[in-house]
Order: C-alpha cells, then sequence, then structure tokens
C-alpha cells in the first residue's frame, strides 16, 4: 500500500477534497494507496478534526518549539517517515521547507499554488494578477524543488479574471478549481508511479 501524508498549517479544504475522491474513487483497490496520516505545525489547525472524521491519523509537530527551520523539519521528516510516504502532500502548509526536506522527498513532494505557474509565485497571487490586466488566473500543481514555487508542472486549471473581481472574489473562483484539480493530479501521480513500476 502507497502511503500519503499530507501537511496542513489551517483548516484543512483541499486535504479534505483529496481525503474525499480517494473515498470516492477507492485509491485503495484503484491505486494501492490511501492517506496514512494528517500533519499540522499548528495544534489549532481545523483540518486535524476533519481527518480525525475520516479515521485518519493525525499529528502536530509546532514550529514554534524549534529554533531554527533545520530543526523543526527534522523534526518534521521523522514524523512523517514514521508513515514510510510513498507522496507528501503540501495542502495549505504555511511553511518555507528547507533544502534537506525538499531533497529528502525529492519527486514525491508535491504542492499546490493558486496561480498558473511560472506566472506569480509567492504569496497575493489573485491581487497580483487582477494588477497586472490577466484575463485569466488558475490553480497549479507542481511538484516541490529547492526553488519556491518552482518545480515541474503536473497540472493546472485555468478560471476567468471577471472585470469587477476583487482578490476575494477571484480567490474563491481558484479555490474551487483547486479542490477538483489536485485529487485529480495525485490520482493521475499514482497511476503514473504505478505504471513505471510494472
Amino acid at each position: 500500500m502507497k502511503n500519503i501524508v499530507i501537511l496542513i498549517s489551517g483548516g484543512g479544504s483541499n486535504m479534505e477534497a483529496i481525503v474525499r475522491a480517494a473515498e470516492r474513487d477507492r485509491w485503495a483497490e484503484r491505486h494501492g494507496a490511501r492517506i496514512a496520516a494528517v500533519v499540522s505545525n499548528k495544534a489549532e489547525a481545523g483540518g486535524l478534526a476533519i481527518a480525525k472524521a475520516h479515521g485518519i491519523d493525525t499529528a502536530v509537530v509546532p514550529h514554534k518549539d524549534f529554533a531554527t527551520r533545520e530543526a523543526f523539519d527534522e523534526a518534521l521528516a521523522k514524523v512523517v517517515d514514521s508513515y514510510a510516504p510513498a507522496l507528501v502532500v503540501l495542502a495549505g502548509f504555511m511553511r518555507i521547507l528547507t533544502p534537506g526536506f525538499v531533497n529528502r522527498y525529492a519527486g514525491r513532494l508535491v504542492n499546490i499554488h493558486p496561480s498558473l505557474l511560472p506566472a506569480f509565485p509567492g504569496l497575493h497571487t489573485h491581487q497580483r494578477a487582477i494588477e497586472a490586466g490577466c484575463k485569466v488566473a488558475g490553480v497549479t500543481v507542481h511538484q516541490v524543488t529547492t526553488e519556491l514555487d518552482h518545480g515541474p508542472i503536473l497540472a493546472q486549471a485555468v478560471v476567468p479574471v471577471l472585470p469587477d473581481d476583487t482578490a476575494a472574489t477571484l480567490a474563491g473562483r481558484v479555490l474551487a478549481q483547486e479542490h477538483l484539480l489536485y485529487p485529480r493530479a495525485i490520482a493521475g501521480w499514482l497511476s503514473d508511479t504505478s505504471r513505471h513500476n510494472e
């Protein structure tokens, strides 16, 4: 069984979309994969309760307990490694990971970013898209590399930027696409790795 570990920092809406897709589309039977654990850097993250409600293991590694990013990432990796993950999924995990952590999971660490990368890496993507006069915006699922919001693109979805859009209204439409795209991209990754291993 391929174990998937999801890292979150907040409400976990993308994580919940992935969990529901895994249940609905029977990833265990179809891909030999399961969501093994949801790990957060914040004990108050709302997504932890959602994971527990689905019978998924949860863990908290509070980043504030560590003096350095490296020390936090090492502790986080210990928890992640205890599930022998085939895939580590960043779903609203609001920490910049060290190169050591990223390289440890090279080729099996994915993230979702609310823009059509390589456009608008970093923060405030929706406001920046509006200010730039973009006619479309969107979302990207990509493999994580040591360069922030770069790495091979696995999937993208496009939404129009409407004339009266604010950052908030555009973010809402993009988020709806995130909830559809992320589970599909992960299922595609699982299918590809299964084919490569046959």
